[in-house]
């Protein structure tokens, strides 16, 4: 997992919580089921079964692979629409090509993120370049829908090209933890990301054994996803693995401690922690589009039926229009 990783982390800044912040419980912990997206390649649907109380302003998130494709077996997604939120893809091993119908897009590679604010409207595709169908290769990596409030969802779109070589790295006092900040800020030091809803992502490597306490704003949610290996999460050290999403509640700090033995395939706890400022608007949600009311929905198909979100670049090698996640 190769991502951004550095032969020391205790020469980076290290953060930690004050000693009487009040520790987040953890109220639940759920596994997420698999699934198939785009052209068929495998997700596991991160946030299945949580109420959306806990999750405001994310919206859904899909971890990607990890697949290992043989020759020919790349997969990615067809020309299809977005309205009303941004799409975070965070690509941890493999390639990913992006386009969309604004003028947005590129190539983004281990560690990189591609920000797409979708606000009014947009048609875009994500595909592997066609090296990787040729060669095969590992694939792996998130996205995350956050949503818009009420008064940006009509915004113009925005895309963000975010490299791996500008996440602002932070450590554990110990060294035992390596944090990649992408978005947002965590203890002071700010990521990259460029959000229109307060939000803080960060990814987490903590060694085996290896145990962090953050501090964490108290006016965001906290939830901790686990992209590889085993460990807990909180005070109370809740058990959690591969495919599990933890629901911290209120306090000013959150823990999560790597279990001492890993697996070979993964030698280290890999998570996402991610918190926001909850909107606590109306959502209508179907699809590829994130609204207010049903109304708004209903436009919002219209509009993309009648090829007022955009339309598709004749110039480029991708081709095929149709809605899609």
């Amino acid at each position: 997992m190769p991502a951004v990783t550095v032969e020391n982390p205790l020469t980076l800044p290290r953060v930690s919580a004050p000693a009487d912040a009040v520790a987040r419980p953890v109220l639940t912990v759920t596994t997420a089921p698999s699934g198939f997206e785009g052209e068929g390649f495998p997700v596991r649907r991160a946030f299945a079964g949580i109420n959306y109380r806990h999750l405001d302003p994310f919206i859904m998130m899909d971890q990607m692979g990890e697949v290992e494709y043989a020759p020919g077996e790349p997969k990615g997604t067809p020309w299809h629409p977005h309205r009303g939120f941004e799409t975070v893809t965070y690509i941890v091993d493999g390639i990913f090509d992006h386009q969309d119908s604004n003028g947005g897009g590129g190539t983004i590679t281990n560690g990189d993120t591609q920000w797409m604010t979708a606000g009014s409207g947009l048609l875009h595709i994500e595909a592997p370049p066609e090296q990787l169908v040729m060669s095969g290769g590992l694939f792996h990596g998130l996205q995350l829908w956050v949503n818009l409030p009420a008064k940006d969802k009509m915004m113009a779109p925005r895309y963000q090209d975010i490299r791996s070589g500008s996440v602002q790295l932070l450590t554990s006092p110990d060294g035992g933890a390596l944090l990649r900040v992408i978005a947002g800020e965590l203890d002071g030091h700010d990521g990259p990301g460029i959000t229109h809803t307060p939000i803080t992502m960060v990814h987490a490597t903590l060694a085996p054994g290896a145990e962090v306490t953050l501090p964490w704003r108290e006016d965001f949610n906290g939830l901790a996803y686990v992209m590889a290996g085993r460990g807990s999460v909180g005070a109370e050290r809740r058990p959690v693995h591969l495919g599990q999403t933890a629901v911290f509640g209120a306090g000013g700090s959150l823990t999560v401690r790597a279990d001492e033995k890993q697996d070979a395939h993964t030698p280290d706890l890999e998570v996402v922690l991610l918190g926001g400022r909850p909107i606590r608007e109306p959502m209508a949600h179907y699809g590829p589009f994130v609204m207010n009311t049903k109304g708004e929905l209903m436009q919002a198909f219209e509009d993309f039926q009648k090829g007022r979100l955009g339309t598709v670049p004749a110039v480029h090698g991708m081709s095929g229009e149709g809605p899609g996640a």
